[in-house]
């Protein structure tokens, strides 16, 4: 039996594919080294719109993003894999920290935080960036969602810290402690006011490190 051939029309085609993969992978390249400044400038200003919710734009002099530290699985923080601690600076001097963190109990999920400790140990700004609790219920946490704009709840903790309120009375007035609460939605509350309390205890136990460490190492 003779071996089959590989006909003209045959050849044609398998060039031709060769062809139009090596034009498709070469223009998605150009897309996406052409885009990924934009894309890349975008992640930043939404990172720093973030930062200056909890942290304002006076209280530094720094490129705040790219002064950090990194960290590993922290429990104190919530934080099963890694994540980032910015920090603050003005004049050279520390002005504050702003870290990730992760409450794990809340009533639908995890409720992710992003909590700013200026440099005398007190709460500069609290902010849930991203949660899953029950809209028009729970959701107060997130100021965004909260009808009070006059006076959001998570604001509460603004300008306290730890010398201001003990760490025991960290918690709801219901659990014996310092903050209010919406009733019928305690969970979603009791979640973000303890988590910030671990923040604030963490940010207190390891501020020389935080802000003497080298910017980019891992803590």
């Amino acid at each position: 039996m003779s071996e089959p051939t590989i006909t003209a029309t045959t050849l044609r085609t398998a060039l031709t594919l060769l062809a139009f993969t090596v034009i498709f992978t070469g223009v998605m390249a150009w897309t996406f080294s052409s885009t990924k400044p934009a894309i890349d400038a975008a992640a930043q200003g939404e990172k720093m719109n973030l930062v200056n919710a909890v942290l304002p734009l006076t209280a530094y002099d720094n490129a705040l993003l790219d002064d950090f530290v990194e960290i590993g699985p922290t429990p104190q923080l919530g934080v099963d894999d890694a994540g980032r601690i910015y920090r603050a600076r003005k004049g050279g001097e520390p002005a504050g920290l702003v870290l990730e963190a992760v409450a794990h109990d809340g009533y639908s999920g995890d409720i992710a935080l992003l909590v700013a400790v200026r440099a005398d140990g007190a709460v500069s700004g609290v902010r849930v960036t991203r949660h899953r609790e029950t809209p028009g219920l729970g959701d107060y946490i997130d100021i965004r969602k909260d009808k009070h704009k006059d006076a959001p709840w998570i604001t509460q903790f603004n300008a306290l810290g730890l010398q201001q309120v003990t760490e025991a009375k960290w918690r709801l007035r219901k659990d014996g402690g310092r903050f209010d609460f919406m009733t019928g939605a305690t969970i979603s509350a009791r979640a973000v006011t303890n988590a910030v309390a671990r923040a604030l205890a963490f940010a207190d136990a390891n501020r020389e490190r935080l802000y003497t460490a080298a910017s980019g190492s891992k803590l």
